[in-house]
């Protein structure tokens, strides 16, 4: 049975922190791929400096070109609104029934997962693999002990969109940051300026 983690995000934009996530866990897991999600919109962020979901779109796919176990999938825009990831979860598994789906997610997002709608229904669905960050300590004590949440080892990684948009805004460089096709396609788009 094939395995695919699941990578839900605004991606707004994406940065190589998002694919060195990815690729951790292709390297580190038993899973065969890693899907990024575009979120049309996450319950938790405002919409304030949100770019059009196209955009975000057409930035991923052309970001993970290079990386074949690495795919990006629009399937939240097609589902009704407000969407949570229980709702996407039900969709996916009822259209893939020989796929096994994991939820991947970063140690700030597992602090308020109690918050997520029908949590305790996600966990009887997927298992969770979760990155470490500096939030360790925040965690409900109940979720540390889970049977199905992997807490992994790796390096930290200090990147943020919000912090990469400030700096695009300001006109600086931020090469190191950001994917080259996702820096090509924000000047071809004028974006941030």
């Amino acid at each position: 049975m094939k395995k695919i983690g699941l990578y839900f995000g605004s991606f707004n934009p994406i940065h190589n922190g998002h694919i060195a996530f990815g690729n951790f866990f292709i390297e580190n897991t038993d899973l065969d791929e890693v899907m990024f999600i575009v979120s049309p919109l996450n319950p938790f962020k405002t919409n304030e400096e949100l770019l059009g979901q196209q955009h975000r779109l057409n930035m991923v796919q052309k970001a993970l070109l290079k990386f074949p176990k690495l795919i990006c999938s629009d399937i939240e825009f097609t589902l009704p609104k407000p969407n949570y990831t229980i709702e996407t979860l039900n969709h996916l598994i009822s259209c893939q029934a020989n796929v096994s789906f994991t939820l991947l997610i970063g140690e700030d997002n597992l602090v308020n997962f109690n918050k997520w709608k029908e949590y305790k229904n996600i966990l009887k669905l997927v298992d969770l693999y979760v990155y470490p960050r500096k939030h360790r300590n925040k965690i409900p004590k109940h979720l540390l002990k889970h049977s199905k949440i992997n807490l992994l080892d790796a390096p930290k990684l200090d990147f943020a969109s919000s912090h990469i948009r400030k700096k695009l805004k300001k006109g600086e460089v931020i090469k190191s940051s950001i994917p080259t096709s996702t820096m090509a396609y924000l000047e071809k788009n004028n974006i941030y300026k």
